[in-house]
């Protein structure tokens, strides 16, 4: 059985940079497709970034335009975690952050919260000064 843990949200002023991890437990991390979503109360979940995984989508990295230039995914496959590290926080990054993963073996689109299944409770991000 998949488990997700999300950790590491908190308060952090605008300009500021936060590290997310996802914790995976189950078989095959280093075969799973991992999203990043964010959600904010009456908006559909969003998806942030997502990671390829070895022989699915190997390689693949995808983020939203909002976040471009300013967040980075990454995963570590001994640890069965992904990070997303974010920088330069902006006031309207502040949400709840998932990750998730990849119900289609790699057929995803990173925007699409319905390609996904096994998800993390989330972990606040508030940015504000």
């Amino acid at each position: 059985q998949v488990q997700l843990k999300e950790s590491g949200g908190g308060l952090v002023q605008p300009g500021g940079s936060l590290t997310l991890s996802c914790e995976f437990s189950g078989p095959a991390f280093e075969h799973t497709v991992i999203g990043w979503f964010r959600q904010t109360p009456g908006k559909e979940r969003e998806g942030v970034s997502c990671i390829g995984a070895l022989g699915i989508s190997n390689g693949r990295i995808d983020y939203a335009d909002s976040v471009k230039g300013r967040f980075t995914i990454s995963r570590d496959n001994a640890k069965k975690t992904v990070y997303l590290q974010m920088t330069n926080l902006k006031p309207e990054d502040t949400a709840v952050y998932y990750c998730a993963t990849d119900r289609y073996l790699g057929d995803y689109e990173c925007e699409n919260a319905d390609d996904f299944g096994d998800w993390g409770p989330g972990t606040q991000v508030t940015v504000s000064s």
